[in-house]
C-alpha cells in the first residue's frame, strides 16, 4: 500500500492512530447493543427501533456538525465529542451491570451517540484534505479503508467473544477505553483553524451548503447510490437471527467481520483502481455488485456461502467507497468541506439506519430470507436505474472535471507555500 500519507504527515497518523482505535470498540459496541436488545425482546422490531431512534439526531447533527465544521478549530471539536462518547459508553457500562438492565436506557444512549458522531465525524472528514497532500489523497482514502476494515474484522470478533466470557458489560468496558485511548491520540493533533472565508455556523450557512450540492449532480449521485444501497440492502440489524437460523450461535461474530474480511482484500488488491479515471461508473456498477451479494446471502444455507457472500457485499462496498471519496476531497473547496462532509454522514448513515427498519420490518411482515433477497434485488435494480438517471455520475472523469481541476491547482499552490515556509 502506498504509506506516504503515514511517513509525510504528523497529523494524518494521529487521526488514523485514533480512528483504529476507537473503531475497534465501537464495532464491539455495534454486536453487543443489538445482542443486548435482543436477548432482552427477542423482537426483530425492537432492534431495528435502535436504528429508527438514531435517525432524527444524525439529521440534525450532521447537518449542524457539518456547519460548525467549517467555522471552528477542527481539532478541538473532535477532542470534544471525543470525550463526550466516552461518557456515554460509561453510561452502558453502568445499565449493563444492573440487576435488571433498563431497555429505555440503550434507546436514549444510542440517540445520544448519532447526535455527537453527527457533531464529530464532519470534522473528521474535513481535516484530512487539510493534512494530507493532493496527490496522496486517494493513499489517505485506501488507509482510511485499512483503518476501518481492521476494526470492522476485529471487532465483532471480540465482541462475541467478550460477551460470550464475561457478559455484555465487557464489551461496553472495552468500548469505553478505546475512546479514552483515541481521544490521547487526538490531543496530539496540531491545531485545524477554519479558513479565511469562514463564517459563523447558522442555518443560512446550512442553506448555502446545501445549494452548492445541488449545483454538484455527480456529488448528489455519490449520495443518492449510497442512500439507495443501504436503505434496501443494509443487514445488519438481521445477524443475529441469520446465526439462530443456521442453527449456529458461533457465527454471529464472523458475520459481522466477513464483509469487513472482504473489504481488506479489496484495499490490498486495489492497485488497479489509480488506472481508473470514471470514478462514478465504479460507484454505481460496485451498489449493483453490494446487492446482489446480499441477495445471495438469503438464498443461501450454508454458513460457508453466507460468509462468502458477505465478503463479496463488503469489497464492492469497500470499491464504492473509496471511488466517492475520491470525488469529494478532490473536488470540494475546503471552506465547504465540513458542511458537504455533514451530507455525506447523512448520506452514509441514514441509509443503513433506515435500512435496519426496513430489513426487519420487511422480516417480521415476511420472513428473514425474504428481507434479504428482496432487499438485495431492488439494491440492484436500483442501482441500474441511478446510472440511467445520473448521467453526470456516469460520465465523471477526474482528468477532465472542471472541479477537480481547479482544486488539483489550488491545492498544488497551497502545499508549494506550505513547503516554502517549512523550508525557510
Amino acid at each position: 500500500m502506498d504509506l506516504r500519507p503515514l511517513r509525510n504527515s504528523p497529523d494524518f497518523r494521529w487521526v488514523f492512530t485514533s480512528g483504529l482505535v476507537t473503531f475497534l470498540g465501537s464495532m464491539v459496541t455495534l454486536v453487543a447493543l443489538p445482542f443486548q436488545v435482543a436477548a432482552m425482546t427477542g423482537s426483530y422490531v425492537a432492534v431495528g427501533l435502535i436504528g429508527l431512534a438514531e435517525l432524527l439526531p444524525l439529521v440534525i447533527f450532521g447537518l449542524w456538525g457539518g456547519a460548525v465544521a467549517d467555522a471552528v478549530d477542527r481539532r478541538r471539536l473532535v477532542i470534544v465529542t471525543e470525550f463526550s462518547m466516552l461518557v456515554l459508553s460509561g453510561t452502558l457500562l453502568f445499565n449493563a451491570l444492573l440487576p435488571e438492565p433498563h431497555l429505555w436506557v440503550l434507546y436514549v444512549v444510542a440517540m445520544l451517540f448519532a447526535a455527537v458522531d453527527g457533531l464529530q465525524r464532519p470534522s473528521l472528514e474535513a481535516i484530512i484534505p487539510r493534512v494530507v497532500a493532493h496527490d496522496e489523497l486517494a493513499a489517505a482514502g485506501a488507509l482510511n479503508s485499512l483503518k476501518w476494515q481492521v476494526g470492522s474484522i476485529a471487532g465483532p470478533a471480540l465482541g462475541g467473544l467478550l460477551i460470550a466470557a464475561f457478559g455484555v458489560w465487557s464489551a461496553y468496558a472495552f468500548d469505553a477505553a478505546t475512546f479514552l485511548v483515541s481521544g490521547v491520540a487526538l490531543w496530539r493533533l496540531s491545531a485545524i483553524p477554519p479558513s479565511e472565508a469562514a463564517e459563523p455556523a447558522s442555518l443560512g450557512r446550512i442553506w448555502a451548503g446545501m445549494q452548492y450540492a445541488w449545483t454538484r449532480k455527480d456529488l448528489l449521485g455519490t449520495y443518492a447510490v449510497d442512500l439507495m444501497a443501504m436503505f434496501f440492502a443494509f443487514p445488519y440489524a438481521l445477524f443475529p437471527f441469520i446465526a439462530e437460523d443456521l442453527g449456529e450461535p458461533w457465527v454471529l461474530g464472523f458475520l459481522y467481520s466477513a464483509g469487513a474480511v472482504g473489504s481488506l482484500l479489496a484495499t490490498l488488491t486495489s492497485g488497479w483502481t489509480s488506472r481508473v479515471h470514471h470514478h462514478g461508473r465504479a460507484v454505481l456498477l460496485a451498489a449493483i455488485g453490494w446487492g446482489l451479494a446480499i441477495a445471495g446471502v438469503g438464498l443461501s444455507d450454508s454458513v460457508w456461502v453466507v460468509l462468502v457472500m458477505l465478503g463479496l457485499a463488503g469489497a464492492a462496498d469497500m470499491i464504492s467507497g473509496l471511488f466517492r471519496m475520491l470525488i469529494w476531497n478532490q473536488t470540494i473547496p475546503d471552506e465547504l468541506r465540513g458542511r458537504m462532509a455533514g451530507i455525506e454522514l447523512l448520506s452514509y448513515s441514514i441509509g443503513p439506519t433506515l435500512g435496519q427498519v426496513r430489513a426487519t420490518g420487511v422480516a417480521a411482515l415476511t420472513s428473514l430470507r425474504t428481507s434479504l433477497v428482496s432487499g438485495g434485488l431492488l439494491c440492484a435494480l436500483g442501482g441500474v436505474a441511478l446510472a440511467a438517471a445520473l448521467p453526470s455520475l456516469w460520465r465523471y472523469d477526474d482528468r477532465t472535471d472542471p472541479n477537480a481541476v481547479r482544486e488539483r491547482a489550488v491545492r498544488a499552490a497551497r502545499d508549494a507555500a506550505r513547503n516554502t515556509a517549512r523550508d525557510t
